[in-house]
């Protein structure tokens, strides 16, 4: 025994039975792992081991597939992108295209208005002048009908005095030529004309035929004398005058065509009349 067998803290512990028989069992175990490993390992060395080195080819093919991938989508991204611009593209001209339409609508609309406007102004502005002419008409009818009741026009003139004078002076004058400008003797323009006839009875006129035209009293063409002055257009703004001479009949200088004619008022039917006489 040993000289420290007495001391109980020099003792060593003794160990259980069950602590001892697991021991011995995991120690079994493992032994009996071991020789299975070990047979196999021995039956396994007699048989050739064949390697097959697939894994480097499959990562290669992968990454050419993703890289491929890449690519499409890069693409369908960029196509996608050109085909919103496209779409942006054909919207703004949409827009723009309807509102050009719009406009052009309302300017059509504007066109049409304006032109319906003048079309009936026009319309009764002629049915005025044609008014105008019928009353002309039925006066220079009136005017030379004789006691038979026949509607033949004739140039004998019932004036006396001074319109005798100017109507007689007229009548003279008309074959002679038509000269724009021209006061006679032997061609006229229309307010040369006028102007020498009354300058016969010693009437001085204004030379334009715009300032005879408001030269003495207005008188309506139911009413006319001889003598009277005729114009055609506006008073104040009259571009021909002429002298009537009775039984619906005047003489004028109508152009460089006819020269110094007489004619019925119904060839020409005038807008006014003023008497100086």
């Amino acid at each position: 025994m040993s000289h420290t067998a007495h001391i109980r803290s020099h003792r060593k512990p003794r160990r259980s039975a069950s602590t001892i028989a697991m021991r011995a069992g995991v120690a079994g175990g493992v032994l009996s792992t071991l020789a299975v490993a070990g047979a196999s390992g021995s039956a396994n060395a007699a048989e050739p081991v064949t390697q097959t080195l697939e894994l480097p080819t499959l990562t290669a093919d992968l990454a050419a597939q993703v890289a491929h991938s890449a690519d499409v989508t890069q693409q369908a991204a960029a196509s996608y992108q050109l085909r919103a611009e496209r779409d942006a593209a054909a919207a703004k001209a949409a827009k723009e295209a309807k509102a050009d339409l719009a406009e052009a609508k309302k300017k059509a609309a504007e066109a049409k208005k304006k032109a319906e406007e003048a079309a009936r102004k026009e319309a009764a502005e002629r049915a005025s002048r044609t008014a105008e002419r019928a009353t002309l008409s039925a006066s220079a009818d009136t005017g030379s009908s004789t006691g038979t009741g026949s509607s033949t026009s004739t140039s004998t003139s019932t004036a006396t005095g001074s319109a005798a004078a100017v109507v007689s002076f007229v009548q003279a004058q008309v074959g002679k030529a038509y000269v724009s400008g021209a006061t006679g003797p032997s061609a006229y323009d229309c307010s040369g004309l006028v102007q020498a006839a009354f300058k016969q009875v010693g009437i001085s006129l204004p030379r334009v035929s715009q300032a005879q035209s408001t030269a003495g009293t207005q008188v309506g063409l139911d009413n006319l004398q001889p003598g009277d002055i005729l114009y055609w257009g506006g008073a104040g703004s009259a571009y021909h005058v002429g002298v009537y001479v009775g039984g619906g009949m005047f003489v004028g200088a109508q152009n460089s065509s006819t020269g110094v004619v007489e004619k019925p008022l119904s060839y020409d039917p005038p807008s006014g009349a003023v008497r100086v006489l």
